[in-house]
């Protein structure tokens, strides 16, 4: 392993990301304020509490799972896609590192990024409700799994990419209702049966309800479920990502 080579691509992507520090906070914080707005106030009017919990502190898990997902896949798409624009990802692929050291930097420089977010998050949101984590270690657990697989989908989205609009694509049209109908800001058993038995089949409710449980120690589906499906999708990217490599497939002229 060549750990030189992993930390330059780290410490890179850092740079970057430190240079528009104030931005990169800044905007989540005015974003999670404006949800508590929106959601906080229009919506928890109406709805007190969701199963013993209060709505304002119902929704930060999905809050932070929103921010944290998105912010996963635009780091790590728009960092690997940048040097495939340039042309410098030859020296990379020409470079005495293999696969598994790129993603690495790479997929870890992102994976930083987003935890950053979602912690600053969690921090402004603890500004509005009042906050207990029930699982303190579980919580992180499930943050970190987050962030790395979802950068992971992130790198393939920008291998991928053609174009700057493409990267753009698959988070907007696909990444985002899947969050938005994935339990963020209501629990599933609010549905009736048969849009709960639809419900299921999307992959992020088990994300959401794994790290909800983190939290209010309650979840929509069991968190041995939500752990295999996390763990599967993590697999399923780095699979994807070794074949990518091993065929060239958008990386070789």
């Amino acid at each position: 392993m060549n750990f030189r080579a992993v930390w330059a691509i780290y410490r890179y992507e850092m740079t970057r990301f430190f240079r528009t520090l104030l931005q990169s906070f800044i905007s989540p914080v005015i974003s999670t304020s404006l949800y508590f707005v929106v959601f906080g106030t229009a919506i928890g009017s109406r709805i007190q509490e969701v199963e013993g919990v209060s709505y304002g502190a119902f929704i930060v898990p999905g809050l932070i799972m929103l921010s944290v997902i998105m912010q996963s896949i635009s780091n790590a798409s728009f960092g690997i896609y940048f040097p495939k624009f340039i042309g410098t990802i030859y020296e990379l692929l020409s470079a005495p590192i293999n696969f598994l050291e790129i993603v690495l930097g790479y997929v870890g420089a992102a994976a930083t990024k987003s935890l950053f977010i979602g912690l600053v998050i969690l921090g402004t949101a603890s500004i509005f409700v009042d906050l207990t984590i029930a699982h303190p270690l579980a919580m992180v657990a499930f943050l970190v799994l987050t962030c790395v697989s979802f950068s992971l989908m992130g790198f393939i989205i920008g291998i991928w990419a053609g174009n700057f609009e493409q990267l753009q694509l698959v988070p907007l049209l696909i990444v985002t209702p899947l969050v938005f109908l994935g339990g963020s800001f209501y629990s599933i058993s609010m549905l009736p049966d048969v849009w709960q038995t639809i419900t299921l089949f999307n992959p992020v409710v088990y994300l959401i309800s794994g790290f909800r449980w983190a939290f209010f120690d309650m979840a929509d589906v069991p968190i041995g479920i939500s752990l295999v499906a996390i763990a599967g999708f993590t697999a399923l990217c780095l699979t994807v990502i070794w074949w990518i490599f091993r065929t060239g497939w958008r990386i070789r002229a």
